[in-house]
């Protein structure tokens, strides 16, 4: 999932992303291949965001953060007024944080998927579409020649809440209005 010489994305967003960003950073200190990290926020356009938490972690812990001024929300609100927004959002969001990898040189993205995750996809799938698929832990986007890997993939919703709550971590309050 990580190899030597990786320059890795990690979309940080919320809890599960930073719980994976630093876990990923504890990992360089130890890890016998050599990978960089860069953290990314993407803005919607949708109002300010305290990202005071986040900026401050990533300093701490020697990570470059890039926030990301998108106008997502905007297309997705008021240009399109879409009646079911989360699909359109979340293909727009996917695109930026892609092409932000790129941008910065990256080529692979981290993203904070865990086993739950994984569980409520493949239901979901079972259920609306009538087949058995979830996503993969490494998955390679030919288009955008940028690798997605989940390392979080076999850890429990329950072991990272206990793990933002020891480490008293504040996600990035999301400004959605559908949420």
């Amino acid at each position: 999932m990580i190899e030597e010489g990786d320059r890795i994305a990690v979309g940080v967003s919320g809890k599960d992303s930073i719980t994976l960003l630093i876990a990923l950073a504890q990992l360089q200190k130890f890890f016998d291949k050599k990978f960089y990290l860069e953290a990314i926020t993407l803005t919607l356009g949708l109002g300010d965001i305290d990202l005071d938490f986040a900026k401050k972690l990533c300093e701490k812990i020697g990570v470059n953060y890039t926030i990301k001024e998108t106008d997502i929300g905007k297309i997705v609100f008021e240009e399109r007024r879409e009646k079911n927004p989360c699909s359109l959002c979340a293909n727009m969001r996917r695109g930026a944080l892609h092409n932000t990898t790129k941008e910065l040189g990256c080529n692979k993205v981290a993203l904070g998927h865990h086993k739950d995750d994984v569980i409520e996809t493949f239901m979901l799938s079972l259920l609306y579409e009538g087949r058995l698929h979830t996503f993969s832990p490494i998955a390679f986007l030919d288009r955008k020649e940028v690798y997605i890997i989940r390392p979080l993939i076999l850890t429990s919703e329950m072991e990272i809440k206990e793990f933002v709550e020891a480490n008293e971590i504040i996600p990035i309050d999301n400004p959605c209005p559908v949420e």
